[in-house]
C-alpha cells in the first residue's frame, strides 16, 4: 500500500464516517478501503476508528491525525497544483454541493463555459437542498443563499437575489389580491420548509421590518416545488426569485406585496479555512463571480 493512498482512504472515510462512504467517493470497494485503513493502522501501530456493526467514528488519535494528514494530502496537491499552472491546464476533480433548484438550471449554466474551457476539470454536483456539512461530507466547495453561519467556513459574495411574493393569477381572480401584508392572513399560504423560518415571512413596512405569521394546508422542501404548487392555484408563497422566474415569464405566476419587498440575500461561493484553494478551485470561483457580476 502506497502511504499517500492510504491516507486518502483514511481522510474519505473519516469525513463521511463509513467506509462504504468514503470507498464511494473514491471510487473504489469497501472492501479495498478497509483493507487500506487496516495497513495504516498496521504501519502506525495505532487505532485510527472505533468500528461497530453500524457505525464508524475516529479515536483520539485518528482525530489528530486526521487534522495533519489533511494539511499534508493538501500540501501535496499544492505542489500539483503549481506544475499544473506552470503547465497552462487545469486538471482534476472539484465536488460541489449547491440547492436543488438553482443548480439544477442557473448554476449549469454558469458551469457549462468553465467545463468547455477547462475539459480536464472533473465537475461532481451533487444537489441538495439541505445544509450539507462540507468538510464532513469531503466537498470542495458549496454555492448557497443566506448568510454564512460557520465561522470555519470562507464566503465570497457572487451575487443578489430578491425574495418574492407570488400567487397564480386564477388563484388571485378568486380569492383576491393581498394589498397588505397583514392580509396573508385570510389566504391558504403554501409554506416553503426550506425557509430558515417558514411560517415567518418578513417584509418592509415604511423602512421597519415587519413580520406576518402564515399557515396554509399545503408545503414542501425545495422552492421550485413550492413554485410548481403555487401555480397550480392552490395558495400565495413566497421565495427566491429565480425559483419562480420561469413561471413570471409564462404567466403562470405574478408578483403581489412588491411594495413590501425586503432586501433579499446574497448568494455566495463557500468552502473551508482549512482547505487550500488549487487553481482550479480558485480559477471556478473566479469565474463565477465573473458570471453572476454579469
Amino acid at each position: 500500500m502506497d502511504t499517500l493512498e492510504g491516507m486518502r482512504v483514511f481522510i474519505a472515510v473519516a469525513r463521511k464516517q463509513s467506509f462504504t462512504g468514503g470507498a464511494k467517493v473514491l471510487g473504489i470497494s469497501t472492501k479495498l478501503a478497509s483493507k487500506y485503513v487496516a495497513q495504516l493502522e498496521a504501519k502506525l501501530s495505532a487505532q485510527l476508528f472505533n468500528r461497530t456493526t453500524r457505525s464508524v467514528s475516529l479515536t483520539a488519535t485518528g482525530a489528530s491525525y486526521l487534522e495533519r494528514c489533511s494539511a499534508i494530502v493538501d500540501q501535496l496537491d499544492e505542489l500539483e497544483d503549481l506544475v499544473q499552472q506552470r503547465q497552462a491546464e487545469l486538471a482534476g476533480p472539484i465536488r460541489i454541493t449547491a440547492p436543488t433548484g438553482f443548480g439544477s438550471h442557473q448554476l449549469i449554466q454558469a458551469l457549462n463555459p468553465f467545463q468547455l474551457a477547462n475539459p480536464k476539470v472533473e465537475i461532481d454536483l451533487h444537489l441538495s437542498d439541505q445544509r450539507v456539512a462540507i468538510v464532513e461530507e469531503g466537498f470542495d466547495l458549496a454555492v448557497r443563499f443566506g448568510a454564512l453561519e460557520d465561522s470555519t467556513l470562507i464566503a465570497r459574495k457572487l451575487m443578489n437575489m430578491r425574495v418574492v411574493t407570488f400567487a397564480s393569477p386564477a388563484y388571485l381572480a378568486q380569492h383576491g389580491t393581498p394589498r397588505t401584508p397583514e392580509e396573508l392572513s385570510e389566504h391558504n399560504c403554501v409554506i416553503s420548509k426550506a425557509a430558515t423560518h417558514p411560517y415567518h415571512w418578513k417584509f418592509n413596512n415604511t423602512g421597519k421590518t415587519l413580520t406576518v405569521v402564515v399557515s396554509g394546508s399545503h408545503q414542501a422542501n425545495a422552492p421550485r416545488a413550492v413554485a410548481h404548487m403555487v401555480a397550480g392555484g392552490i395558495g400565495i408563497s413566497r421565495g427566491p426569485l429565480y425559483s419562480v422566474a420561469p413561471f413570471l415569464k409564462s404567466g403562470q405566476l405574478q408578483l403581489v406585496l412588491e411594495d413590501y419587498e425586503r432586501e433579499g440575500f446574497s448568494l455566495y461561493a463557500v468552502y473551508p479555512t482549512s482547505r487550500h484553494l488549487t487553481a482550479r478551485i480558485r480559477a471556478l470561483i473566479d469565474h463565477l463571480v465573473d458570471y453572476f457580476s454579469q
